[in-house]
C-alpha cells in the first residue's frame, strides 16, 4: 500500500535543498512574467481552485478533486453525486503561507477542511506530497451528508476511513491504513529520530483480541456529520473501517441498503435485520470480518515498515485497485487570472471562519475595503461575519456597499437572503422585503441549482407570503438535496402546520423526536405538544419568554400573509445544524399574569432555592437574560422528572418547568424536569 507522505524521502528537507539551489542560481530572485498573474482560479465541473502555484499545479489539484469525487461515487454506486454546498479549494505553493492560515490543531497535516452552510473551503499545502489525501476523510463525510440518507455512525466513519487511504497515480489504490504514521523521521540535520508519541494505527487497534460486539458497534450513537470528530485512533474507528472494508470487497453494499431500510425505516430489531440483510448473525459477521482482516497481509507489512528507521520506504501496494475514472484530457477546465486583492479577500474569508484567526482576518478584510477601489469580496466576507454575530444592521450596510461595486454577484443575493432569514428567526419578527428576498433566491437557484440552503429559505419565505404549495415544493427540494439536515426537516413540519396538514406535520415531528439530534428532538417534542391545542383552537399555547404567541407556520396557520414564520424552536434547530460556533437564544419577554391561566413552559438554570418555610419553596431560575421566581406549596410532593424528588441544594442545574403565571416573571410550579 502507499505509505503516508511522511514516509517518502523527507519532502521538507528535499524541498529546502531545492530552494537553496534556486537561490544559488538566482541570487537576486526572479520575477513573474508580466503576463503571468500571481493568482489564478481553475474551474472544473464541480470545484473551484484558487492557487498561486501556477496553471499546471492548479489543473492538477482540480483533476485530483474531480477524480476523488468520481471514485466516491463508485463506492456508493451512484452515477452522479450532489454537491448542495459549493466547494472552493485554496492551494498554497508556500509552506509558510499555508502555515499562516492553517489552524494550530492541524499540526503537520497537508490540508484542512472548513465546513459551512454557504460554502466549504478546502485548503491545501502544495509543498507536501499528494496534499489532497489529507482531506479525503472530510470529503467523504461531505458526499455522504448530501447523497446518503441518515444511517448509523459506524457506516459513515468506516467508509470515510476506507476512502481516506486513497492514492491516485496511474490507477486508484484504496484499502490501506489511513491512520498509519511512521515512528521515525529525518530532521533538518539528516538524523533519524523516533517519535514516541505516534498513536496506534487502525491496524494495531483492529489486531486486539477483543472487539466491540457487532450489536454494540452498530447501535453506538455517533455524530455522523463529520464536523465534531476527535481522534480517529480508537477501536470504534478501526472496527468500523474494517467492517466497511469487508462489505465493499465482498460486494455487499446492496445488502447494506437493505439492512438500513429494515432497522431504520421498518424498525426491525438489529439482530433480526442483520440476519435478513446479510444472512449472518452479529456473531457470524464478527467472525467473518476478523478472518477477512487477517487475510490482508499487506496491512501488517506496512505496519512493520512504519516502525523502522528507513530513508527509502518499500512501496507496498494497497489491497484494492480501481481504474482511473478519467484523466486530464477527459474533463474540461477553464483558468482565469485573479487580482491579488481578490485572492486576499478569499483567504480572509477562510481565516474568518477559523476562531483563532478571526480577528486578524476581519482586520485584513477591513483593510481591503479602505482602498480607493474598495473590494466587493471583502465586503461580502465582513457581511457574512456580521450575520453570524447577529449584527444585522452592519451586515446590511456591508451588502449595500458590495452591491454598489458589483450588483450582479449571486453571493450578494444569497447573503442578503440569509440576513433577512436569520434576522426574522433571531427577533421573531416578519421577514423584511419578502418579495425582493424571493426574487433574490430564485436568482440564486438559477445560478447554483443545487444550493440546498437557498431552497430552504425560499420555502420559508413562500409560506410567510401565504404560498403553502409552492413552499412545500421548495422545502422538499431542499431536503432532497440535503437529506440529513434537521433544520430543513423541521421547517417542512412547520409548513405542514401552516397548511393545516396535521397528520403530515405529526409524522415529521414524531420522526425528529425519535432522531439522534437532541436539539431537533426537543424542538419537535414541543411542536407535538402544541399541535393538539393549535388544531383545536387555532392558536399555539403561549410559552415563557413570549410576550404573545408568535404567529407563523409553527404557530397560527390561520394567520394572515404577514405572519412571521421564524419560531424560536426553528432557530435552535438551525443553530445546531448550520453554524456549530453560534447559538440562537430567544430573548424572554414578560409573561401574562393570571392565577388560573394555562400551563406554560420554561427552560433555564436553577440559580438558588429557598426552602426556609417548609413545605413551601421559592426557586429562582435564569432563562436567557431574565430571572424568574417560581413557587411551590410543597416541594416534597412536586412532580419531578429526572430525579426522585426536589432537592433544595440544587444550583446551576439545567431544568425545564411547567408553571402557571402569577405575575411578571413569577409562577406557580406544576412540574420540573432536571437535565
Amino acid at each position: 500500500m502507499r505509505l503516508p507522505p511522511s514516509f517518502k524521502m523527507a519532502p521538507r528537507v528535499a524541498g529546502m535543498a531545492a530552494l537553496l539551489l534556486v537561490f544559488a542560481l538566482f541570487p537576486h530572485g526572479f520575477a513573474l512574467a508580466k503576463d503571468e498573474p500571481k493568482w489564478i482560479e481553475v474551474h472544473s465541473a464541480h470545484f473551484s481552485v484558487l492557487t498561486d502555484a501556477g496553471d499546471k499545479r492548479g489543473r492538477e489539484v482540480a483533476l485530483r478533486m474531480e477524480q476523488m469525487r468520481a471514485v466516491f461515487g463508485q463506492l456508493l454506486r451512484k452515477d452522479k453525486l450532489k454537491m448542495p454546498v459549493p466547494i472552493t479549494v485554496v492551494a498554497f505553493k508556500s509552506d509558510k503561507q499555508y502555515g499562516l492560515v492553517a489552524p494550530a490543531k492541524q499540526g503537520m497535516a497537508a490540508g484542512f477542511y472548513v465546513p459551512g452552510p454557504d460554502r466549504v473551503y478546502i485548503v491545501l499545502n502544495l509543498f507536501e506530497i499528494d496534499p489532497w489525501r489529507s482531506v479525503a476523510h472530510s470529503l467523504a463525510h461531505y458526499f455522504l451528508n448530501y447523497n446518503y440518507p441518515p444511517v448509523q455512525g459506524w457506516f459513515d466513519e468506516g467508509l470515510a476511513e476506507y476512502f481516506g487511504s486513497i492514492y491516485i497515480g496511474k490507477r486508484v489504490e484504496l484499502g490501506g491504513d489511513p491512520e498509519l504514521q511512521p515512528e521515525w523521521h529525518e530532521d533538518i540535520f539528516d538524523f533519524m529520530r523516533r517519535d514516541p508519541n505516534v498513536r496506534q494505527s487502525l491496524t494495531q487497534l483492529a489486531s486486539s483480541p477483543v472487539w466491540i460486539s457487532m450489536e454494540d458497534l452498530f447501535s453506538m450513537k455517533h455524530d455522523e456529520s463529520g464536523t465534531r470528530e476527535g481522534t480517529h485512533n480508537t477501536l470504534y474507528y478501526a472496527q468500523s473501517w474494517m467492517v466497511v472494508h469487508y462489505l465493499v470487497n465482498k460486494n455487499k453494499m446492496p445488502e447494506v441498503g437493505t439492512y438500513f431500510d429494515l432497522v431504520l425505516n421498518r424498525k426491525v430489531p438489529l439482530e433480526k435485520a442483520m440476519v435478513q440483510a446479510f444472512d449472518m448473525t452479529p456473531a457470524q459477521m464478527e467472525d467473518a470480518v476478523k478472518i477477512y482482516f487477517k487475510s490482508l497481509s499487506g496491512l501488517g507489512v506496512a505496519l512493520d515498515q512504519s516502525k523502522k528507521p528507513i530513508l527509502d520506504p518499500v512501496d507496498i501496494q494497497q489491497p484494492d485497485h480501481l481504474d482511473l475514472p478519467f484523466d486530464a484530457d477527459s474533463i474540461g477546465m477553464s483558468v482565469d487570472p485573479v487580482k491579488d486583492e481578490d485572492a486576499r479577500a478569499v483567504i480572509g474569508d477562510v481565516m474568518a471562519r477559523i476562531p483563532e484567526h478571526r480577528d486578524q482576518a476581519l482586520h485584513d478584510l477591513q483593510q481591503l475595503t479602505t482602498d480607493l477601489k474598495d473590494n466587493e469580496a471583502a465586503r461580502r466576507g465582513l457581511a457574512r461575519d456580521d450575520i453570524r454575530q447577529k449584527k444585522f444592521d452592519a451586515a446590511a450596510e456591508e451588502l449595500d456597499k458590495a452591491t454598489d461595486l458589483n450588483p450582479r454577484d449571486p453571493w450578494i443575493w444569497y447573503y442578503r437572503s440569509v440576513m433577512k432569514y436569520q434576522k426574522a428567526q433571531a427577533t421573531r419578527q416578519e421577514m423584511q422585503g419578502l418579495a425582493n428576498m424571493m426574487q433574490d433566491l430564485r436568482s440564486v437557484t438559477d445560478w447554483y441549482p443545487e444550493l440546498a440552503d437557498a431552497y430552504n429559505m425560499l420555502g420559508m419565505a413562500r409560506v410567510e407570503g401565504g404560498g403553502i404549495n409552492s413552499a412545500l415544493e421548495a422545502e422538499r427540494q431542499a431536503i432532497a438535496l440535503a437529506p440529513r439536515n434537521m433544520e430543513y426537516q423541521f421547517n417542512l413540519g412547520q409548513i405542514y402546520v401552516a397548511g393545516k396538514k396535521w397528520d403530515l406535520a405529526r409524522e415529521v415531528f414524531t420522526r425528529l423526536k425519535a432522531g439522534p439530534d437532541r436539539v431537533a428532538a426537543a424542538a419537535a417534542r414541543q411542536q407535538l405538544e402544541d399541535l393538539e391545542t393549535l388544531q383545536k383552537y387555532g392558536v399555539r399555547p403561549q410559552h415563557a419568554g413570549e410576550s404573545e404567541p408568535p404567529a407563523g407556520a409553527a404557530s397560527t396557520p390561520s394567520a394572515g400573509t404577514d405572519a412571521p414564520v421564524a419560531a424560536a424552536t426553528a432557530a435552535q434547530v438551525q443553530s445546531q445544524t448550520q453554524d456549530e460556533e453560534s447559538e440562537i437564544v430567544p430573548k424572554p419577554a414578560a409573561v401574562k399574569p393570571g392565577t388560573t391561566g394555562p400551563v406554560q413552559f420554561l427552560k433555564g438554570k436553577i440559580v438558588s432555592s429557598d426552602c426556609s418555610k417548609p413545605p413551601g419553596a421559592m426557586v429562582t431560575i435564569l432563562s436567557g437574560m431574565t430571572t424568574y421566581t417560581m413557587h411551590t406549596t410543597d416541594y416534597k410532593s412536586l412532580l419531578v422528572i429526572g430525579a426522585d424528588q426536589f432537592f433544595c441544594d440544587w444550583k446551576n442545574r439545567l431544568v425545564s418547568v411547567n408553571y402557571r403565571s402569577v405575575g411578571k416573571h413569577e409562577g406557580e410550579l406544576v412540574s420540573i424536569e432536571v437535565r
